[in-house]
């Protein structure tokens, strides 16, 4: 009777494939949630009657947010183990999305992208290095892959699906919360279900401690990928901060799903270019990705320029195959060259570099738009993209 007890008593744990699933769909359904404001950006405007500024402002909390939550809880998982972090990144992304259900103001807004911001960086470290940890011994390179592919594929089914609902569905600002409320439930089932992956160790507090740490042996592969990765993710933020404004402002496309498609676009491209050069070397994927974002920029900003809509969504395309280029490559590196001690930390690093480039320039173009306009700014941010490809382009022949 006592081993039937203790039997029943054992918490059901699933496999290591089944986990290895379960976190690369949590992955992407973390990535859909911050992408899912993008296409909603317009209506609050319309809504609330706020500034494009501000809405760089909504755009860059969450980013603020999520660079401070990885700068003191990005190594957390590598010391108290992967499970108990994902519990409370989960249970904060929901309190977000209850904010959002009940945003009425700019002010719950931005409260609500601050709490997701946390929420998204306590996650994402540790869901890198969850996946690395859960890797297939019979296929290595996994990881990386869906690390890579994951983030991407979110960003453009969150854009895209709630482009769908705003324009179809009843509730335009609510049911697509609500679908993913759902999604993080089942996100949090799972999590009890798996495996713990990470040993605990002593540390945790120290950890706390804001640092961006990366072990000597590791510096140079990491500055070696930071010019992609800044030119990679700068595009990124034009896209989901930007983008469906921009749209609207230069080619007069006010169409919801059309403005979650300008999204959608770049990301689709992303991801579907990380699966189809899954088994390429590194070096020829860098390569891609720097052409892509180079050319893609240059492509957006002569179709503004010649006010091409067919010329600009062909830019979006390319630009989408550098932006994927350069995370597969930047995660498979990172997958790579890291001990299961260094992944949170080093891939913290790396998460922060991105959102760097991810919001910062996006909140100057917010800025600059108050004065010269959309598409005059959406002209210079896509010539600096180009430009930063350029870089990367130079920068990866050069090593």
């Amino acid at each position: 009777m006592t081993i039937v007890a203790e039997r029943t008593a054992a918490p059901a744990r699933l496999s290591r494939p089944a986990a290895f699933t379960a976190i690369a769909a949590i992955l992407v359904t973390f990535a859909a949630a911050a992408a899912v404001p993008s296409p909603l950006y317009v209506v609050y405007q319309h809504l609330w009657g706020f500034s494009p500024a501000m809405l760089t402002v909504v755009f860059a909390v969450y980013v603020v947010a999520l660079i401070a939550t990885l700068l003191t809880l990005g190594a957390l998982s590598d010391y108290v183990g992967r499970r108990p972090v994902l519990a409370g990144a989960i249970a904060l992304e929901a309190v977000s999305l209850a904010l959002f259900l009940a945003a009425g103001d700019v002010t719950t807004l931005l409260i609500a992208r601050i709490v997701q911001g946390v929420a998204t960086g306590a996650a994402l470290s540790t869901l890198g290095a969850a996946l690395i940890d859960l890797n297939p011994e019979h296929a290595p390179g996994r990881a990386g892959l869906i690390s890579g592919i994951a983030p991407v594929a979110g960003l453009g089914l969150g854009a895209f699906g709630c482009g769908i609902l705003v324009e179809y569905a009843p509730f335009p600002t609510h049911l697509v919360y609500a679908v993913l409320l759902v999604g993080m439930v089942v996100a949090g089932l799972a999590v009890a279900w798996m495996p713990e992956t990470s040993a605990r160790r002593p540390g945790a507090a120290a950890s706390l401690v804001p640092r961006l740490g990366v072990p000597a042996r590791l510096r140079g592969s990491l500055f070696a990928l930071v010019p992609i990765i800044v030119a990679s993710w700068a595009l990124g933020g034009l896209y989901l901060s930007l983008g469906p404004s921009v749209a609207a402002a230069s080619f007069g496309i006010h169409d919801h799903l059309l403005g979650g498609l300008v999204v959608a676009l770049v990301c689709g491209a992303g991801a579907v270019t990380s699966f189809l050069m899954r088994k390429v070397a590194t070096s020829r994927v860098l390569t891609v990705a720097g052409s892509g974002l180079l050319a893609g920029g240059a492509l957006g900003v002569a179709g503004l320029l010649a006010d091409s809509l067919a010329l600009a969504t062909v830019g979006t395309v390319v630009s989408g195959v550098g932006f994927g280029a350069a995370a597969l490559a930047s995660f498979s590196t990172l997958a790579r060259i890291a001990e299961p001690h260094e992944r949170g930390e080093l891939l913290a690093v790396a998460l922060t570099i991105s959102y760097a480039a991810f919001s910062i320039p996006a909140v100057i173009a917010g800025q600059v738009a108050n004065h010269v306009g959309l598409h005059t700014t959406a002209l210079w941010y896509g010539g600096t993209v180009a430009v930063l490809g350029l870089i990367a382009l130079l920068t990866q022949r050069r090593s």
